[in-house]
């Protein structure tokens, strides 16, 4: 492999008081058999020694790491300050609490040099391998592909495959689809920058598992509900541009309605302009009232 003056691959954490957790994650780096890529870790405020613990693998100097600390705001605006600080050509996250297979590094190598020799290849935002429990099963099941290319919308909505993946993207393509942000909420689903990429670029998708989760109780997966909950018009504006995908089926966009009024009733600001959109532009406005009814039923449990 020839040299490089910057790395191939930034691997992204974003870190909030997940401190006892970032030693497997560093192990796994350690022991990748590719080792052109950065470490980042953006810290959203943690107060349990997760800067004191970079510092110390900082200082074995086994890998190159970067770390950066932020005032709690959220993992969506950790990641975007990461996308800005990266200087890797692809751009991986991988949570704090996660690890990475020791070929997995190289296997996304391989597999963005074959897109990039495919005559489409300005088409692709990146490359996406497979999540995995800790005994390999994959997340969301197998899959009946080696490779598929499509965009991460017709992934989830045409070919209805299931479960988290493990998104590799091109830094200067999420460069152009940073997290919303909005003022006073510090949850934003990743599916909104997912869903916006593919409205404009493919994935290679590939059927190897790359990606060792470990959904712990508590963490972002677990409490995602109350999240859109606490985070409301995040959660309005993902479902109210879902709604709006090309391709998507009468019921899909009849669900994504719905949830958006699940979680508009949590949202007390009558100036939201997603909000007001919705209820002015068409039916949807009619669900509302089921919003109010199941929001009450689950204040009197």
């Amino acid at each position: 492999m020839r040299e490089r003056s910057t790395p191939y691959v930034t691997v992204f954490t974003p870190a909030y008081n997940r401190a006892r957790y970032l030693g497997s994650l560093y192990e796994s780096l350690i022991e990748q058999h590719f080792s052109d890529f950065e470490w980042v870790i953006v810290d959203d405020g943690s107060t349990d020694g997760t800067q004191e613990m970079a510092a110390r693998f900082m200082a074995e100097e086994k890998i190159a790491i970067r770390y950066h600390y932020q005032e709690n705001a959220g993992k969506h605006v950790a990641i975007n300050r990461g996308v800005q600080l990266a200087k890797g050509e692809l751009f991986f996250i991988v949570d704090s609490d996660d690890t990475l297979t020791t070929d997995a590094l190289w296997v996304v190598f391989q597999q963005w040099q074959t897109v990039l020799n495919l005559p489409n290849a300005s088409k692709f935002a990146g490359v996406c391998g497979l999540r995995i429990h800790m005994d390999g099963t994959v997340i969301g099941g197998d899959v009946d592909y080696e490779t598929l290319d499509v965009s991460p919308v017709d992934y989830r909505f045409k070919f209805h495959y299931k479960g988290d993946r493990a998104e590799v993207i091109r830094t200067n393509v999420m460069r152009q689809y940073p997290y919303p942000q909005i003022a006073g909420e510090r949850f934003c689903a990743d599916a909104v920058v997912w869903n916006r990429i593919g409205q404009s670029y493919l994935l290679r998708y590939f059927n190897e598992g790359i990606y060792v989760c470990e959904y712990l109780q508590g963490g972002i997966t677990d409490t995602s509900v109350r999240l859109r909950k606490s985070s409301p018009k995040s959660a309005c504006l993902y479902y109210a541009e879902m709604v709006g995908l090309p391709g998507l089926t009468r019921f899909q966009r009849l669900k994504a309605t719905i949830n958006f009024w699940r979680f508009a009733v949590y949202d007390l600001d009558n100036s939201f302009v997603v909000k007001k959109r919705m209820i002015h532009s068409n039916w949807s406005f009619l669900m509302y009232p089921v919003a109010l009814t199941l929001k009450a039923l689950a204040v009197e449990r």
